[in-house]
């Protein structure tokens, strides 16, 4: 029988006076056990009325004060102005919710956009949607409460959907690379090859592994201790503004961030190299009008390729620990609200079937709109 290293002790009160305690005895070393604890935590803090949670690593360590909440340090008070800033964000984000939808109903609305090109455009539109929801209505919150803080649970929730989704887009973009450069380089075997069974196995697993990537990660700082400070020095739950609350050694969780380090930059990297390798080909093109029509299907994907990972590199392959506090905050901002702002204008305004198709969208909402009426 193997000996117990730790145990952790998961507590919920309430405000109706009864408190449940559970007691959970964890080998260090048991990973899935990890995992059951980190939904149970979950499962209670979404079931139970009021919780107020607390859980303590180690059996020495019950005396210790526990961190509940975080308070997110970088944003304004209502005194200083922050309506200014809500207004604008609230502006953005309703633009970025109406134009993914758009080009989303298009694409799945229109027949002769059904192809590998706009089915991969409009599942990406799909997971801006909640990639921008998953941080922006928190902000939108934030700047208009005197208390600007979050739960435990729901860091770790924002935590997981955000950088979850955003591993999904970067491994949809890398397809999208891939199908630009079978449809430049191997024009006569593209169909052969981008098949619609393919096309939507390579999807789905850009949706699963993106998910699966951080699950670990996320599991195990839901079993850190946090006994303070609680400030955040960031506009939203990030995960190394977390870390460096935790009452413990993070090394672990550090080595786990260099590997994904080192993946966005081979990401990077394969949609790079696959886009040198199409625009030799294109300038091999004799025709004038063929160069041009073979850029243009691919100038949009590149373009959103080069604010999606230009700001994720500025966001996380940082040279220095610690930036000025605006620097930061223009930098996330970036990441997470302008970058998705400009998608939708890209892939809209820059290709004409698209505008044809929602045209028609707009036009079809007007008819139904008036035979309703």
């Amino acid at each position: 029988m193997k000996k117990i290293k730790y145990c952790t002790i998961c507590t919920v009160k309430s405000e109706k006076k009864w408190k449940l305690q559970v007691v959970l005895f964890i080998p260090q070393s048991c990973f899935p056990v990890h995992l059951i604890y980190f939904f149970l935590h979950l499962f209670m803090s979404w079931t139970m009325p009021s919780p107020s949670f607390t859980f303590t690593r180690n059996m020495e360590s019950r005396n210790q004060s526990t961190v509940t909440e975080f308070i997110f340090t970088r944003f304004p008070q209502l005194q200083d102005g922050s309506l200014l800033y809500f207004f604008p964000l609230l502006f953005i984000y309703t633009f970025i919710i109406i134009g993914n939808l758009l080009i989303f109903s298009a694409v799945r609305l229109n027949t002769h956009l059904h192809n590998p090109m706009y089915n991969f455009i409009s599942i990406f539109s799909f997971l801006e949607i909640w990639y921008t929801t998953a941080t922006i209505p928190k902000m939108l919150s934030n700047l208009i409460s005197e208390k600007k803080a979050i739960s435990m649970t729901g860091c770790l929730l924002q935590m997981y959907f955000f950088h979850s989704l955003g591993n999904s887009e970067g491994i949809l973009l890398t397809t999208m690379a891939i199908d630009r450069y079978v449809a430049i380089c191997s024009p006569l075997r593209y169909h052969m090859i981008m098949t619609p069974r393919l096309c939507a196995q390579l999807s789905a697993a850009s949706c699963i592994f993106g998910f699966l990537i951080l699950l670990p990660e996320i599991v195990i700082i839901s079993t850190l201790p946090f006994c303070g400070p609680n400030q955040i020095h960031q506009i939203f739950c990030d995960l190394v503004p977390v870390l460096s609350l935790a009452c413990t050694d993070t090394s672990m969780i550090l080595i786990e961030d260099v590997i994904h380090a080192v993946t966005i930059i081979i990401t990077g990297l394969i949609i790079a190299l696959s886009y040198i390798r199409i625009i030799t080909v294109i300038l091999r093109i004799p025709s004038a009008e063929g160069r041009q029509k073979a850029f243009s299907s691919c100038a949009g994907h590149l373009m959103v390729f080069l604010i999606f990972f230009g700001s994720v590199s500025l966001m996380y392959l940082r040279f220095s620990d610690t930036y000025p506090p605006v620097l930061d905050i223009a930098i996330a901002l970036m990441f997470t609200v302008l970058a998705p702002f400009f998608n939708p204008i890209i892939y809209s305004l820059r290709n004409k079937d698209m505008k044809s198709a929602i045209k028609k969208l707009l036009c079809l909402q007007k008819v139904l709109t008036k035979s309703g009426g």
